[in-house]
Protein backbone atom coordinates (compact mmCIF):
# COMPACT_ATOMS: atom_id res chain seq x y z
CA UNK A 1 0.00 0.00 0.00
CA UNK A 2 1.15 3.91 -0.74
CA UNK A 3 0.42 6.47 1.20
CA UNK A 4 1.10 10.18 0.12
CA UNK A 5 1.68 12.50 3.03
CA UNK A 6 1.74 16.14 1.86
CA UNK A 7 2.72 18.59 3.74
CA UNK A 8 1.27 21.83 2.06
CA UNK A 9 4.03 24.34 3.00
CA UNK A 10 7.76 24.70 1.70
CA UNK A 11 9.60 23.87 5.16
CA UNK A 12 11.15 20.56 4.46
CA UNK A 13 12.08 19.71 7.77
CA UNK A 14 8.75 19.52 8.57
CA UNK A 15 7.80 17.44 6.13
CA UNK A 16 10.82 14.96 7.35
CA UNK A 17 9.14 15.05 10.79
CA UNK A 18 5.43 14.37 9.93
CA UNK A 19 7.22 11.28 7.66
CA UNK A 20 8.69 10.16 10.90
CA UNK A 21 5.90 9.63 12.90
CA UNK A 22 3.84 7.94 9.74
CA UNK A 23 6.80 5.56 9.77
CA UNK A 24 6.15 4.76 12.67
CA UNK A 25 3.13 3.63 12.78
CA UNK A 26 2.59 2.69 9.61
CA UNK A 27 1.81 -1.52 9.33
CA UNK A 28 4.75 -3.55 7.37
CA UNK A 29 4.29 -3.46 3.82
CA UNK A 30 3.06 0.51 3.82
CA UNK A 31 5.17 3.16 2.05
CA UNK A 32 4.96 6.77 2.71
CA UNK A 33 5.70 8.89 -0.01
CA UNK A 34 6.33 12.71 1.55
CA UNK A 35 6.12 15.85 -0.01
CA UNK A 36 6.64 19.02 0.40
CA UNK A 37 4.88 21.62 -0.99
CA UNK A 38 6.71 23.78 -4.49
CA UNK A 39 6.68 27.98 -4.17
CA UNK A 40 4.13 27.86 -1.02
CA UNK A 41 4.15 29.48 2.16
CA UNK A 42 6.47 28.45 4.96
CA UNK A 43 4.15 27.58 7.51
CA UNK A 44 0.31 27.95 7.46
CA UNK A 45 -0.75 30.44 9.71
CA UNK A 46 -4.13 31.82 8.52
CA UNK A 47 -6.38 31.70 5.50
CA UNK A 48 -4.29 33.30 2.73
CA UNK A 49 -1.69 30.76 3.33
CA UNK A 50 -4.15 28.26 3.09
CA UNK A 51 -5.10 29.61 -0.13
CA UNK A 52 -2.07 29.67 -1.56
CA UNK A 53 -1.02 26.39 -0.41
CA UNK A 54 -3.52 24.71 -2.31
CA UNK A 55 -2.48 24.66 -6.13
CA UNK A 56 0.85 22.93 -5.76
CA UNK A 57 -0.86 20.13 -3.35
CA UNK A 58 -3.40 19.52 -5.95
CA UNK A 59 -1.21 18.89 -8.58
CA UNK A 60 0.68 17.05 -6.09
CA UNK A 61 -1.75 14.47 -5.42
CA UNK A 62 -2.66 13.74 -8.85
CA UNK A 63 1.05 13.52 -9.71
CA UNK A 64 1.37 10.63 -6.78
CA UNK A 65 -2.03 9.12 -7.43
CA UNK A 66 -0.29 8.06 -11.31
CA UNK A 67 3.07 6.83 -9.86
CA UNK A 68 0.73 4.65 -7.30
CA UNK A 69 -0.68 6.38 -4.29
CA UNK A 70 -3.74 4.46 -3.20
CA UNK A 71 -4.77 7.31 -0.20
CA UNK A 72 -3.60 10.72 1.24
CA UNK A 73 -3.03 12.57 4.30
CA UNK A 74 -2.74 16.45 4.28
CA UNK A 75 -0.46 16.96 6.88
CA UNK A 76 -1.96 20.40 8.09
CA UNK A 77 -4.75 21.17 10.96
CA UNK A 78 -6.35 23.68 8.65
CA UNK A 79 -7.38 20.86 6.62
CA UNK A 80 -6.61 23.35 3.30
CA UNK A 81 -7.98 22.44 0.07
CA UNK A 82 -9.54 18.85 1.66
CA UNK A 83 -12.59 19.20 -0.60
CA UNK A 84 -10.70 20.29 -3.71
CA UNK A 85 -8.51 17.51 -3.37
CA UNK A 86 -10.96 14.92 -3.13
CA UNK A 87 -12.45 16.16 -6.58
CA UNK A 88 -8.54 15.60 -7.86
CA UNK A 89 -8.34 11.98 -5.80
CA UNK A 90 -9.21 8.83 -6.48
CA UNK A 91 -8.49 7.26 -3.52
CA UNK A 92 -9.36 8.24 -0.03
CA UNK A 93 -8.30 11.98 1.46
CA UNK A 94 -7.70 12.40 5.05
CA UNK A 95 -7.24 15.60 6.62
CA UNK A 96 -5.58 15.79 10.12
CA UNK A 97 -7.86 18.11 11.63
CA UNK A 98 -10.96 16.20 11.01
CA UNK A 99 -9.26 12.60 11.55
CA UNK A 100 -8.15 13.49 14.61
CA UNK A 101 -11.96 15.18 15.96
CA UNK A 102 -13.64 12.02 14.46
CA UNK A 103 -10.78 9.87 16.72
CA UNK A 104 -10.94 12.05 19.95
CA UNK A 105 -15.12 11.66 19.75
CA UNK A 106 -14.70 8.00 19.84
CA UNK A 107 -12.43 7.96 23.31
CA UNK A 108 -14.00 10.95 24.81
CA UNK A 109 -16.70 12.66 25.69
CA UNK A 110 -15.05 15.90 25.57
CA UNK A 111 -11.81 17.50 24.13
CA UNK A 112 -9.96 20.43 23.93
CA UNK A 113 -7.83 21.33 20.62
CA UNK A 114 -4.16 23.17 21.46
CA UNK A 115 -2.92 25.00 18.56
CA UNK A 116 -0.38 27.37 17.51
CA UNK A 117 -1.21 31.04 17.44
CA UNK A 118 -4.40 32.84 18.20
CA UNK A 119 -5.18 33.75 14.44
CA UNK A 120 -5.30 29.60 14.11
CA UNK A 121 -8.38 29.54 16.61
CA UNK A 122 -11.75 30.96 14.61
CA UNK A 123 -10.16 28.41 11.59
CA UNK A 124 -10.49 25.43 13.87
CA UNK A 125 -13.42 26.29 15.25
CA UNK A 126 -15.10 25.99 11.97
CA UNK A 127 -13.89 22.93 11.15
CA UNK A 128 -14.97 21.23 14.46
CA UNK A 129 -18.68 22.88 13.55
CA UNK A 130 -18.17 21.61 10.01
CA UNK A 131 -17.05 18.09 11.33
CA UNK A 132 -20.26 17.80 13.62
CA UNK A 133 -18.30 18.06 17.18
CA UNK A 134 -19.17 21.25 18.18
CA UNK A 135 -20.95 19.45 21.18
CA UNK A 136 -17.82 17.83 22.12
CA UNK A 137 -14.94 20.31 21.62
CA UNK A 138 -14.82 22.23 24.95
CA UNK A 139 -12.69 24.57 23.10
CA UNK A 140 -9.77 25.57 20.51
CA UNK A 141 -7.14 26.55 23.02
CA UNK A 142 -3.61 28.30 21.82
CA UNK A 143 0.31 28.34 23.01
CA UNK A 144 0.52 31.51 21.13
CA UNK A 145 3.59 30.03 19.51
CA UNK A 146 4.42 30.74 15.19
CA UNK A 147 4.34 27.49 13.73
CA UNK A 148 8.41 27.11 12.78
CA UNK A 149 8.61 27.68 16.87
CA UNK A 150 7.86 24.42 17.28
CA UNK A 151 11.01 22.93 15.75
CA UNK A 152 13.21 25.77 16.29
CA UNK A 153 12.29 25.98 19.90
CA UNK A 154 11.12 22.61 20.79
CA UNK A 155 11.74 22.40 24.53
CA UNK A 156 9.98 26.03 25.14
CA UNK A 157 6.81 24.78 22.94
CA UNK A 158 6.65 21.46 24.96
CA UNK A 159 6.56 23.50 28.16
CA UNK A 160 4.07 25.86 27.18
CA UNK A 161 2.09 22.34 25.59
CA UNK A 162 2.15 21.01 29.30
CA UNK A 163 0.75 23.82 30.76
CA UNK A 164 -2.27 24.47 27.92
CA UNK A 165 -3.34 20.52 28.46
CA UNK A 166 -3.14 21.06 32.12
CA UNK A 167 -5.38 24.09 31.99
CA UNK A 168 -7.88 21.79 29.14
CA UNK A 169 -8.19 19.24 31.84
CA UNK A 170 -8.52 21.31 35.05
CA UNK A 171 -10.54 24.58 33.38
CA UNK A 172 -12.69 22.39 30.54
CA UNK A 173 -12.79 19.18 32.35
CA UNK A 174 -11.75 17.59 28.93
CA UNK A 175 -11.07 14.09 28.93
CA UNK A 176 -8.99 14.02 25.98
CA UNK A 177 -6.77 16.55 24.09
CA UNK A 178 -6.05 17.09 20.05
CA UNK A 179 -3.03 18.73 18.89
CA UNK A 180 -3.32 20.77 16.75
CA UNK A 181 -0.65 21.21 14.82
CA UNK A 182 0.95 18.94 12.43
CA UNK A 183 4.10 20.38 14.26
CA UNK A 184 3.25 19.21 17.06
CA UNK A 185 3.36 15.59 16.00
CA UNK A 186 6.89 14.18 17.86
CA UNK A 187 5.72 15.29 21.24
CA UNK A 188 2.61 13.55 21.68
CA UNK A 189 4.01 10.33 23.62
CA UNK A 190 5.65 12.48 25.90
CA UNK A 191 3.14 14.74 26.25
CA UNK A 192 0.95 12.01 27.47
CA UNK A 193 3.36 10.31 29.72
CA UNK A 194 3.93 13.59 31.48
CA UNK A 195 0.30 14.74 31.83
CA UNK A 196 -2.04 11.10 31.85
CA UNK A 197 -3.84 12.97 29.53
CA UNK A 198 -5.06 11.01 26.21
CA UNK A 199 -3.33 13.33 23.50
CA UNK A 200 -4.10 12.83 19.93
CA UNK A 201 -1.92 13.62 16.85
CA UNK A 202 -3.57 13.58 13.51
CA UNK A 203 -0.88 12.47 11.62
CA UNK A 204 -1.39 8.83 13.24
CA UNK A 205 -4.60 8.68 13.42
CA UNK A 206 -5.13 9.63 9.80
CA UNK A 207 -2.39 7.44 8.41
CA UNK A 208 -4.14 4.54 10.55
CA UNK A 209 -7.72 5.48 9.11
CA UNK A 210 -5.93 5.71 5.65
CA UNK A 211 -4.83 2.19 5.79
CA UNK A 212 -8.20 0.86 7.04
CA UNK A 213 -10.07 2.55 4.06
CA UNK A 214 -7.87 1.33 1.26
CA UNK A 215 -7.80 -2.11 3.37
CA UNK A 216 -11.76 -2.41 3.07
CA UNK A 217 -11.65 -1.38 -0.87
CA UNK A 218 -12.84 2.02 -0.16
CA UNK A 219 -12.11 5.13 -3.36
CA UNK A 220 -13.29 8.86 -3.17
CA UNK A 221 -17.38 8.50 -4.19
CA UNK A 222 -17.62 10.24 -7.84
CA UNK A 223 -21.32 10.23 -7.86
CA UNK A 224 -21.48 13.88 -7.89
CA UNK A 225 -20.41 16.48 -4.90
CA UNK A 226 -16.26 14.96 -5.43
CA UNK A 227 -16.64 13.83 -9.37
CA UNK A 228 -13.61 15.02 -10.72
CA UNK A 229 -13.41 18.22 -11.95
CA UNK A 230 -14.98 19.34 -15.13
CA UNK A 231 -12.71 19.92 -18.48
CA UNK A 232 -13.04 23.63 -19.19
CA UNK A 233 -12.53 24.50 -23.13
Amino acid sequence: MQILLINPNSTASMTAQALRTAQRVASPGTVIDARTGKNTPVSIEGFSDEALSVPAMLADIRAAEEAGAEATVIACFDDPGLDAAREFAAGPVLGICQAAVQAAMVVAKRFSIITTLPRSVPAIEDLVLRYGASQHCRRVRCIDLPVLTLESEPERAFDLLLAEIARARDEDRAEAVVLGCAGMSEMTDALTAATGVVVIDGIVVAIKAAEALVGAGLRTSKANSYAFPRQKD
